[in-house]
């Protein structure tokens, strides 16, 4: 019997956001490694409603390749930080092009 492997079909691209640095006291209790995962329809992980609303516009450009940034080093990797000027987070937007954002 011959077995046939089904690719996995899909569009965009999954992103991870991985907190790299907090300068103060982060409110909603962020810390330093924490991750949070956009992929499939889903965002994984905890991540305060004011800094999911200000790095979304970002994490949907990267998930749909729009955003290439010439001051990064590598076009699949930004920095982003949270809203909070005194307490600020900073997140680092990964793409993960082998994952999907949307699975057929």
């Amino acid at each position: 019997m011959c077995s046939i492997k089904k690719e996995k079909k899909g569009y965009g691209f999954a992103v991870e956001a991985t907190v790299k640095s907090i300068r103060g006291k982060c409110m909603f209790g962020h810390k330093v490694g924490d991750k949070i995962v956009f992929d499939e329809s889903e965002v994984k992980g905890k991540i305060c409603y004011a800094a999911l609303i200000y790095i979304m516009p970002i994490v949907y450009a990267f998930a749909w390749g729009a955003a290439e940034f010439p001051w990064d080093k590598d076009k699949d990797v930004t920095s982003v930080p949270c809203l909070d000027a005194e307490n600020s987070v900073v997140f680092e937007l990964q793409r993960d092009r082998t994952k999907f954002l949307h699975i057929e």
